[in-house]
């Protein structure tokens, strides 16, 4: 027993006292996408993507490499160069320097093309990331509700089990004098164990929000305010569906998925073609000897054992799948769209009739109680129209949190769901600053510094 009571006051401070700070949903929203690894993860995936077109774009300059070579040699019992006697001991060395030069004049449109493919993998990283976001910001609104909603089903659960208590003191009191028999306060002390249950568990379903909370938004909640009016919707299904099938994060990546299998089909197209480069050459050895060359080459595919075809064919069915996958996202955002509009209809008329119910439950409970102690109901009477009323608030709290958490699933289905969005204030991640710092594939030069202070911003 004084063990509950402890757990009872810790939960009661808890809930009921106010923390030294409090906490609104925007600073949820706020604390989850700045904390957010899985945000951050991708946001180092789309900067690998920004990578692959720095390198696309290099394989359009020419590439020139220096090398040097060095050689000592001993020979035991040699003959010099030009003389037949033998000299033992005899040593040479040799050395050269060599700078070479070689671009690619012509690849069948190859290279280009495969700057084109590395774009549209950019952009469709960058789909890829909002929709990354819209979970997160979608997760810590749910966990922020679900704290409230538990808090305020403990307290529920708090008032019933006092409640409950006030009736097992009324019934003792009323078997004193005769009025009731023992199995009236059996009862009453049954339905008393299985409030203190009753509020275990709902203590324990607070302790698991929190923690979800925690993860969603990097710390424990504090002092969380009243929710704040949830954001406008579109008008209409018919509204919303267009808005989703247009601006959906998976719809605009399966598009630019779509572009690169299309592009790969021209690769493989190009790679039957002929292939023109030009080279250039100088090396200067340390006898002052050296020479210079310049040169063109180019080859043409012949015969690869059908391995040119046999690619041909698979980027055609790629094409197909690609295309088809397109087609299938956009009848995925809008299945999820529909079911978001409908559970946020379910979740309105679940509300009104359970505002009714409360309403019912309350009337019965406070006649049954009153008929109590004129001896026209029992206390088991009491106990089912007090479990009834818990149950009617209880299933109130949980279709209101219900609509809350849909008005933003609803906004998640239609793409809408970004911090950008949501006004919230706070510098977001510029998906752009960094593919303009690499994607002329900068090495050591102004364009390099400049990269060099987005990375240390990143770092921040």
């Amino acid at each position: 027993m004084r063990t509950f009571l402890a757990a009872f006051a810790v939960t009661t401070a808890m809930v009921a006292a106010p923390a030294a700070q409090a906490e609104t949903l925007a600073d949820a929203l706020i604390a989850a996408y700045k904390s957010s690894h899985l945000l951050e993860q991708n946001q180092a995936v789309l900067r690998a993507a920004d990578e692959d077109a720095a390198i696309a774009v290099a394989k359009l300059r020419p590439v020139v490499d220096f090398t040097t070579r060095g050689s000592w040699t001993k020979y035991d019992n040699a003959s010099p160069l030009g003389s037949s006697l033998p000299v033992a001991n005899y040593e040479t060395s040799n050395a050269s320097a060599a700078l070479t030069a070689s671009l690619v004049l012509y690849a069948g449109g190859r290279t280009k093309l495969g700057g084109a493919v590395a774009k549209e993998a950019v952009l469709a990283t960058r789909a890829s990331l909002i929709n990354v976001e819209q979970q997160v910001l979608l997760a810590a609104v749910a966990a922020y509700v679900d704290v409230r909603l538990q808090g305020e089903i403990v307290g529920l659960r708090q008032s019933n089990m006092r409640l409950i208590a006030q009736e097992l003191q009324a019934a003792k009191d009323r078997f004193d004098v005769g009025e009731v028999t023992l199995t009236d306060v059996s009862l009453a002390e049954a339905a008393l164990a299985a409030a203190r249950s009753g509020l275990a568990a709902a203590q324990g379903n607070l302790e698991v929000a929190r923690e979800r909370y925690k993860a969603a938004t990097g710390h424990y909640p504090s002092d969380l305010k009243a929710l704040p009016k949830t954001p406008a919707l579109p008008a209409s299904q018919d509204e919303a569906r267009a808005i989703a099938v247009r601006n959906h994060p998976s719809v605009i990546a399966a598009q630019h998925q779509a572009k690169i299998a299309d592009l790969r089909v021209q690769i493989a197209k190009g790679a039957m073609l002929p292939t023109l480069a030009a080279t250039a050459s100088t090396t200067e050895t340390n006898t002052g000897l050296g020479n210079t060359s310049v040169g063109l080459s180019f080859s043409q595919p012949i015969y690869h054992g059908g391995e040119l075809s046999a690619l041909y064919r698979q980027s055609l069915a790629q094409q197909e799948a690609a295309a088809a996958g397109n087609h299938q996202t956009v009848v995925a955002v809008s299945e999820s769209l529909g079911s978001a509009w409908s559970s946020l209809a379910v979740a309105n008329a679940s509300i009104q009739a359970s505002s009714l119910q409360v309403t019912a439950a309350q009337k019965a409970f406070d006649g049954v109680r009153e008929e109590a102690k004129l001896g026209a109901r029992t206390t088991l009477d009491v106990l089912n129209a007090e479990q009834d009323l818990l149950n009617a608030r209880a299933g109130k709290l949980q279709s209101e949190a219900g609509r809350y958490v849909g008005v933003y699933q609803l906004l998640a289905a239609t793409g809408q769901l970004t911090a950008q969005r949501l006004n919230l204030g706070i510098a977001t991640f510029d998906p752009e600053a960094y593919y303009n710092a690499v994607k002329k594939a900068p090495a050591i030069s102004m364009q390099g510094k400049r990269l060099d202070r987005i990375m240390d911003k990143l770092k921040k």
